[in-house]
Protein backbone atom coordinates (compact mmCIF):
# COMPACT_ATOMS: atom_id res chain seq x y z
CA UNK A 1 0.00 0.00 0.00
CA UNK A 2 1.22 3.36 -0.90
CA UNK A 3 2.11 5.89 1.87
CA UNK A 4 -0.73 8.01 3.57
CA UNK A 5 0.27 11.55 3.93
CA UNK A 6 -2.07 13.04 6.89
CA UNK A 7 -3.00 16.90 6.39
CA UNK A 8 -5.04 19.25 8.15
CA UNK A 9 -8.00 20.34 6.09
CA UNK A 10 -6.16 23.42 5.60
CA UNK A 11 -2.95 22.35 4.54
CA UNK A 12 -4.74 20.50 1.89
CA UNK A 13 -6.63 23.56 0.92
CA UNK A 14 -3.63 25.47 0.16
CA UNK A 15 -1.77 22.82 -1.86
CA UNK A 16 -5.20 23.01 -3.72
CA UNK A 17 -5.10 26.50 -3.94
CA UNK A 18 -1.62 26.56 -5.52
CA UNK A 19 -2.04 23.63 -7.56
CA UNK A 20 -4.79 25.66 -9.34
CA UNK A 21 -2.76 29.26 -9.36
CA UNK A 22 0.00 26.90 -10.89
CA UNK A 23 -1.77 25.00 -13.46
CA UNK A 24 -4.43 28.11 -14.67
CA UNK A 25 -1.73 31.16 -14.31
CA UNK A 26 1.57 30.49 -13.50
CA UNK A 27 1.55 27.75 -17.13
CA UNK A 28 -0.03 30.12 -18.97
CA UNK A 29 2.63 33.19 -17.93
CA UNK A 30 5.73 30.67 -18.90
CA UNK A 31 3.81 29.89 -22.20
CA UNK A 32 3.84 33.76 -23.08
CA UNK A 33 7.82 33.99 -21.70
CA UNK A 34 8.44 31.33 -24.15
CA UNK A 35 6.87 32.60 -27.18
CA UNK A 36 8.13 36.22 -26.41
CA UNK A 37 11.54 34.40 -26.28
CA UNK A 38 11.59 32.33 -28.97
CA UNK A 39 10.40 35.59 -31.56
CA UNK A 40 13.74 37.25 -30.39
CA UNK A 41 15.07 34.89 -32.91
CA UNK A 42 18.15 32.62 -32.21
CA UNK A 43 16.95 30.56 -29.50
CA UNK A 44 20.90 28.90 -29.10
CA UNK A 45 21.96 31.83 -27.43
CA UNK A 46 18.99 33.32 -26.16
CA UNK A 47 19.07 34.04 -21.99
CA UNK A 48 15.37 34.71 -21.82
CA UNK A 49 14.49 31.45 -23.54
CA UNK A 50 16.76 29.50 -21.20
CA UNK A 51 15.12 31.23 -17.99
CA UNK A 52 11.95 30.58 -19.79
CA UNK A 53 12.58 27.02 -19.91
CA UNK A 54 13.78 26.58 -16.39
CA UNK A 55 10.52 28.22 -14.94
CA UNK A 56 8.39 26.26 -16.79
CA UNK A 57 10.11 22.69 -15.97
CA UNK A 58 10.22 23.98 -12.26
CA UNK A 59 6.39 24.99 -12.59
CA UNK A 60 5.95 21.26 -14.05
CA UNK A 61 8.07 19.87 -11.31
CA UNK A 62 5.96 21.34 -8.53
CA UNK A 63 2.27 20.88 -9.96
CA UNK A 64 4.01 16.88 -10.03
CA UNK A 65 4.99 17.65 -6.66
CA UNK A 66 1.24 18.79 -5.26
CA UNK A 67 -0.51 15.74 -7.40
CA UNK A 68 1.99 13.41 -5.62
CA UNK A 69 1.06 14.55 -2.48
CA UNK A 70 -2.53 15.35 -2.91
CA UNK A 71 -3.08 11.37 -4.08
CA UNK A 72 -1.94 10.31 -0.78
CA UNK A 73 -3.32 12.84 1.43
CA UNK A 74 -5.88 11.73 4.16
CA UNK A 75 -7.22 14.97 5.36
CA UNK A 76 -7.96 14.79 9.27
CA UNK A 77 -10.90 15.59 10.47
CA UNK A 78 -10.32 17.84 13.05
CA UNK A 79 -13.67 18.10 14.35
CA UNK A 80 -14.68 14.57 14.73
CA UNK A 81 -17.63 14.18 16.32
CA UNK A 82 -17.02 14.17 20.15
CA UNK A 83 -18.94 10.67 20.37
CA UNK A 84 -16.40 8.87 18.34
CA UNK A 85 -13.99 7.03 19.72
CA UNK A 86 -11.25 9.88 19.37
CA UNK A 87 -11.38 12.23 22.05
CA UNK A 88 -10.17 15.73 22.08
CA UNK A 89 -7.46 15.18 24.84
CA UNK A 90 -5.37 12.48 22.72
CA UNK A 91 -2.81 14.15 20.31
CA UNK A 92 -2.88 13.85 17.07
CA UNK A 93 -2.66 15.49 13.56
CA UNK A 94 -4.47 18.44 13.67
CA UNK A 95 -4.61 19.13 17.88
CA UNK A 96 -2.50 21.77 19.24
CA UNK A 97 -0.73 20.23 22.38
CA UNK A 98 0.60 23.01 24.86
CA UNK A 99 4.26 21.20 26.33
CA UNK A 100 6.82 21.82 29.31
CA UNK A 101 10.50 21.18 28.28
CA UNK A 102 11.00 19.36 31.29
CA UNK A 103 14.87 19.48 30.37
CA UNK A 104 14.90 23.74 29.43
CA UNK A 105 12.30 24.24 32.13
CA UNK A 106 10.28 25.93 28.90
CA UNK A 107 6.99 25.70 27.95
CA UNK A 108 6.12 25.42 23.79
CA UNK A 109 2.90 25.05 22.13
CA UNK A 110 2.37 23.14 18.56
CA UNK A 111 -0.05 22.56 15.73
CA UNK A 112 0.78 18.93 15.06
CA UNK A 113 0.18 19.14 11.48
CA UNK A 114 1.68 16.73 7.87
CA UNK A 115 4.58 15.98 6.94
CA UNK A 116 4.20 18.73 3.86
CA UNK A 117 2.39 21.70 6.49
CA UNK A 118 5.51 21.34 8.80
CA UNK A 119 6.89 24.81 9.82
CA UNK A 120 8.71 24.59 13.32
CA UNK A 121 9.23 28.33 13.45
CA UNK A 122 5.72 28.93 13.53
CA UNK A 123 4.33 26.48 15.76
CA UNK A 124 3.85 24.14 13.13
CA UNK A 125 5.19 20.63 13.99
CA UNK A 126 4.96 17.43 11.69
CA UNK A 127 3.51 14.19 12.88
CA UNK A 128 6.56 12.58 11.37
CA UNK A 129 9.23 14.55 13.17
CA UNK A 130 10.51 12.99 15.93
CA UNK A 131 9.08 15.43 18.54
CA UNK A 132 5.98 15.16 16.53
CA UNK A 133 6.16 11.16 16.79
CA UNK A 134 7.02 10.88 20.36
CA UNK A 135 3.86 13.23 21.00
CA UNK A 136 1.18 11.35 19.06
CA UNK A 137 -1.10 9.31 21.00
CA UNK A 138 -0.15 10.75 24.26
CA UNK A 139 -2.47 13.02 26.66
CA UNK A 140 -2.42 15.69 28.90
CA UNK A 141 -0.76 14.73 32.30
CA UNK A 142 1.77 12.32 30.61
CA UNK A 143 5.19 12.72 30.75
CA UNK A 144 6.78 11.98 27.23
CA UNK A 145 10.69 10.64 26.78
CA UNK A 146 12.75 10.77 23.89
CA UNK A 147 16.04 10.18 22.47
CA UNK A 148 17.16 13.39 20.68
CA UNK A 149 20.77 14.18 19.55
CA UNK A 150 21.77 16.07 22.69
CA UNK A 151 20.38 13.00 24.46
CA UNK A 152 16.77 12.64 26.18
CA UNK A 153 14.31 15.06 26.11
CA UNK A 154 11.52 14.83 28.48
CA UNK A 155 8.15 16.35 27.62
CA UNK A 156 5.30 17.17 29.89
CA UNK A 157 1.72 17.50 28.21
CA UNK A 158 0.09 19.92 29.47
CA UNK A 159 -3.01 20.97 27.11
CA UNK A 160 -4.07 19.52 24.31
CA UNK A 161 -7.40 21.19 22.18
CA UNK A 162 -8.76 21.26 18.75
Amino acid sequence: MANINEMTRDGYDKLNAELEELITVTRKENAERLKEAISYGDISENAEYDAAKDAQAETEERINEIEAILRTAVVIDEDADEDSAEDYTTVQTGRTVTVKDLVYNETVEYKIVGNTEADPFNGKLSNASLVGQALMGNKAGDVVEFPVPEGIAKYEILEVRK
